[in-house]
């Protein structure tokens, strides 16, 4: 099922420009002494789907807390269309974007329709409309058939699950999504990655962290792969996923291909044994 065209209401995210929808310039950022982001410049068009790659630790994460406000820059600045982000206010920010973060554990015994219908709480109340994108938000991530289950009791898969339906019913122009398929099972990440690209032809803009090559390789329209806290490289799957880029990037050796019918594949190679 695809996604209503991008049409804003008062429960739903105005545009924010014609040009790009996040841009995210000159940005560094550490922890203490810590360097984790350099100079990172990085710029995000409404109707894409970008997949942030790279190894462990090269900043990621800490992109998406500072793109979405979460943290603050050493330097640089973030704007969603021709506006700073630190020119919203918090509700204004909570309808301009929505975040799915890594961790996706709940401390308390909600049940899984309460944390969906959190994605509301930024709009007037509107309880028809509201109900109804509930509803939909579940049905489109698997999750309506265990709508009053306590959310502490369910697994890992299905948590993350709930918590990207809490992020559609926000209905931002922005998504970031931090990982959003570690936890799933095969049929759930193509899924997921099918809605981040329903997303993006519906008028959003996507912006997910992935460890996953080959997903972000088959689903995400521009790449950005991270390294040592740069972009080291953007543009599109088969512009960025070079088997001699991927290689040097991961510190593995790594084959790409591509399939008669466009999927690229992405192939760590095993390394001769030490032993």
């Amino acid at each position: 099922m695809i996604l209503e065209t991008f049409e804003p209401t008062e429960n739903s995210a105005q545009p924010v420009s014609a040009g790009y929808a996040v841009t995210a310039q000159n940005l560094a950022f550490s922890y203490g002494t810590t360097e984790i982001l350099k100079d990172v410049t990085l710029k995000v068009k409404f109707g894409e789907v970008v997949g942030l790659l790279g190894p462990n630790g090269t900043g990621k994460s800490t992109l998406v807390a500072l793109m979405a406000g979460d943290l603050s820059p050493a330097n640089g600045f973030i704007k969603y269309g021709e506006k700073l982000l630190n020119d919203y206010t918090r509700k204004e920010l909570a309808q301009t974007r929505a975040v799915m973060p890594q961790s996706t554990d709940f401390p308390f015994s909600y049940s899984v329709y309460d944390i969906v219908a959190m994605g509301r709480h930024c709009w007037e109340a509107n309880p028809a409309l509201d109900n109804e994108i509930i509803s939909q938000s579940m049905s489109k991530t698997d999750v309506s058939h265990f709508v009053n289950r306590d959310v502490t009791r369910l697994s890992g898969g299905e948590k993350a699950r709930v918590t990207f339906a809490r992020v559609l019913t926000q209905k931002a122009g922005v998504v970031f999504l931090d990982e959003p398929t570690a936890a799933l099972d095969i049929a759930h990440q193509e899924r997921t990655m099918e809605i981040c690209k329903e997303l993006a032809n519906a008028g959003h803009a996507v912006i997910a962290v992935m460890h996953d090559l080959q997903l972000a390789g088959s689903y995400c329209d521009q790449i950005a792969l991270l390294d040592n806290g740069n972009v080291a490289a953007f543009g599109s799957p088969a512009e960025v996923l070079t088997a001699e880029r991927l290689s040097r990037v991961y510190n593995w050796p790594i084959d790409t291909f591509t399939l008669p019918n466009g999927r690229l594949v992405v192939l760590p190679q095993q390394r001769e044994k030490q032993y």
